[in-house]
């Protein structure tokens, strides 16, 4: 269960975003739920400063700032307890390193092991990318998704995908209809781009070999790719030709299973061109060479599997509280040890006999130490973007009265209720039921549903995920908590 501190310092907050803000002093709100997390030189630079300004004014928000390493920021993040934080950053400063110390910090707000927060960090190919993105208010409804990979087509209003697997194939949905094969050129670069620009997608997924520097398009075939050069994006096809990606509406990118593509190493990198110049508000993606593939692959088993329900954010981090439930189940010991150690090589670790149970591998809980601190997550975390809603596999509530609340789930597709709706990638289906709380509760007693194993923290439920679901039986966890 989590802990908190009891007393909290929210005019610190106020004082030290007026100093660094006098404009704005009526703005800051002391008992905001979103924090602004940013370098002192980051905040007092000229061209960035507005992007924290932009922030603040948009949610009201606190500013941390810190001065030499983003650790600096837990006391003061320990007191505020937002529920959202926003790591502002240059791109020099959004490093790998950077990218774990986040992980880190926001899982160390209290006791427990999982993340304590849903956060985000905002950076960009220069200040006015960063700022384009920290201004964009208007939620965004998925209807149309463009794909490298294949992804679950009956999942969406209407969408198209490339193979990266056989040369030559195309599958496209068109809206009201059943999605349907197509033959295109063995080179699809320029329709990649087309499907950028023209077709102008809320969602595009990618998986397959890739640098910070390119996105190889096919995986088991020769094909493209996409590169880019001063904050842009750009195809090139097996031929040298060059189309120019500008695609400017506002849209959420999956690198679900491409190695470095979240990586910021400089100012010429993929992430920033995709920030720059192709409309992305909110991006994740890998810091180093993925293989093992749960905290990619698995957002879309939340986010597009499950339409409607979560918003990209939650998505996110309702995959990691998965992937830390998992962790734990394999040894509480090993949700400590450093992950992203790009050797497979090394020797896996001991695991639980309840893991083994599980059918978790020592291979299983490497892999999970490996991805829990190396997926960035770029955008404003407020900032709601959402597939349209579309009926699912199963349905899931929680209803609160009274200190009470009831968390249920309705299979909807009989015994294969719970079952994967697409499998391609790696470590797909299985995901547990997640529901986040409306408000931070403490002091939880389970009333019924304790068969079930649920984890309940002060922000979330968790309920593990059977696999083969009875649907005669009754899904539901009922829990006495107190609003904090």
């Amino acid at each position: 269960m989590k802990t908190y501190l009891s007393s909290r310092l929210p005019w610190l907050f106020a004082i030290a975003a007026a100093a660094l803000f006098p404009t704005l002093r009526q703005t800051v709100a002391s008992d905001s739920s979103y924090a602004v997390v940013v370098s002192q030189q980051t905040a007092e630079d000229a061209g960035w400063k507005p992007v924290v300004e932009a922030l603040v004014l948009k949610h009201q928000a606190l500013v941390i700032p810190y001065t030499d390493s983003a650790e600096q920021a837990k006391p003061a993040l320990r007191q505020a307890f937002p529920r959202y934080v926003c790591f502002v950053a240059r791109p020099e400063e959004a490093s790998r390193a950077f990218v774990g110390h986040v992980h880190r910090v926001t899982r160390q707000m209290d006791a427990d092991p999982y993340t304590d927060c849903f956060w985000g960090i905002l950076t960009g190919y220069d200040a006015a990318n960063a700022l384009q993105i920290a201004k964009q208010t208007e939620p965004l409804t998925i209807r149309k998704v463009a794909a490298g990979t294949e992804f679950a087509t009956t999942m969406v209003d209407e969408g198209v995908w490339y193979c990266e697997l056989n040369q030559g194939k195309m599958v496209r949905k068109e809206r009201g209809r059943v999605a349907a094969p197509q033959r295109v050129p063995e080179d699809t670069t320029e329709a990649l781009v087309g499907a950028l620009n023209d077709y102008r997608p809320d969602l595009f997924i990618t998986s397959g070999h890739a640098t910070e520097r390119d996105w190889q398009i096919g995986f088991r075939y020769r094909n493209g790719s996409f590169r880019c050069a001063d904050g842009r994006l750009f195809g090139l096809d097996t031929r040298g030709q060059r189309f120019p990606v500008d695609s400017s509406n506002p849209k959420v990118y999956l690198p679900v299973g491409n190695c470095l593509m979240g990586h910021i190493d400089d100012g010429n990198c993929m992430a920033l061109a995709w920030l720059n110049s192709a409309g992305v508000r909110q991006m994740l993606g890998y810091t180093v060479p993925t293989w093992y593939g749960y905290m990619g692959w698995g957002v879309l088993d939340y986010f597009v599997e499950q339409p409607g329900r979560y918003t990209f954010a939650e998505a996110f981090f309702a995959n990691h509280h998965a992937l830390m439930h998992r962790l734990a189940m394999c040894g509480s010991e090993l949700l400590d040890q450093s992950g992203g150690d790009t050797d497979r090589r090394r020797s896996p670790p001991a695991i639980s006999d309840e893991a083994r149970a599980a059918g978790l591998t020592p291979a299983d809980a490497l892999g999970l130490v490996f991805d829990r601190d190396v997926v960035a997550f770029y955008g404003d975390p407020a900032w709601q973007a959402r597939l349209a809603d579309r009926p699912k596999a199963y349905e899931q509530a929680l209803i609160q009265a009274d200190g009470t609340y009831r968390f249920e789930i309705t299979p909807q597709r009989g015994s294969d209720s719970f079952a994967p709706i697409n499998t391609n990638g790696s470590q797909r289906g299985g995901r547990p039921f997640v529901a986040f709380l409306p408000q931070r509760v403490t002091d939880v007693r389970i009333i019924e549903g304790e068969d079930l194993r649920p984890v309940i923290t002060d922000d979330f439920v968790l309920v593990p995920n059977p696999g083969v679901c009875d649907p005669a039986k009754r899904y539901r966890v009922v829990f006495e908590a107190r609003r904090l």
